[in-house]
């Protein structure tokens, strides 16, 4: 089926898909707000938050933003959140750091992640970045105590920059008066929503021109079906794109309508 369609519209890879380079990311007013505000964060040493619903894309601008972060200088911890203790986070960033975890002890892996930061820095002269998708799994406890690890020396330096992202509930967590800590090191924040069809519609043709396709088979009502059914968010929106595609090709039909959206929506929760 997938070779298939992409046969009969002259595709040269597959469309709408999440294997997509930085370089190709379509630079919209949200993805560059998240960088700049990522940079902002990043060269304080301070926190950045990124909000937003499931699909609306904070992965894919978290990896456009944190790309001119050269590896060389730069070395970026991305976890992805669980709903674990603080002590299950810390043995994920000790993982992340290549630290020792058989210990079960929070007081030594909190220790031993703190030496290795600061190796990482004064010897090795690289900069940390720490990097938590899906914050808003986390449980209050761990917001609680997160800002530990980015004090030094009276907190005087700012060796350990955290980006925190997570679905809208993250802001809430973060109102919490245990929570207060770790907001107030917060210089940065943004929210991502659901793009309108104007953006919808360019997103969709970026993403037919890096496949090989220079024209547009979908219809303006198919753009606004895409768009309404989606609800503006990309992830969903790949879906019924490539589903509507799928569609169009088993009818052989080179132009893609809202029908056919209607069909490739019906597969989709």
């Amino acid at each position: 089926m997938t070779e298939s369609y992409r046969h009969f519209f002259g595709f040269s890879r597959e469309p709408f898909s999440s294997e997509i380079k930085v370089e190709e990311i379509l630079k919209t007013e949200a993805v560059l707000a998240v960088a700049h505000r990522v940079e902002y964060a990043i060269r304080l040493g301070a926190m950045a938050m990124v909000t937003g619903e499931v699909g609306s894309g904070k992965s894919t601008a978290l990896r456009f933003a944190i790309s001119p972060f050269h590896p060389s200088e730069y070395r970026i911890i991305w976890i992805i959140a669980i709903g674990g203790s603080i002590l299950e986070l810390y043995r994920q960033i000790a993982w992340a750091l290549e630290v020792e975890t058989t210990t079960y002890s929070r007081a030594n892996l909190t220790r031993s992640i703190r030496n290795s930061i600061l190796n990482l820095v004064k010897e090795k002269k690289q900069k940390l970045v720490l990097l938590i998708d899906e914050a808003s799994l986390l449980r209050l406890d761990v917001f609680a105590e997160l800002h530990t690890l980015t004090q030094f020396q009276g907190d005087s330096m700012p060796l350990l920059p955290i980006i925190l992202a997570g679905q809208n509930n993250l802001l809430d967590k973060l109102y919490w008066r245990t929570s207060l800590p770790l907001a107030s090191r917060i210089v940065a924040k943004t929210h991502l929503t659901g793009a309108d069809r104007k953006i919808m519609e360019d997103y969709l043709t970026h993403h037919l021109r890096i496949s090989g396709l220079n024209h547009s088979p979908f219809c303006d009502q198919a753009v606004t079906a895409i768009h309404q059914g989606s609800g503006g968010l990309f992830r969903k929106a790949n879906h019924l794109a490539r589903g509507s595609l799928i569609a169009a090709a088993s009818e052989k039909c080179l132009q893609v309508t809202a029908d056919h959206v209607r069909v490739a929506s019906t597969e989709l929760l």
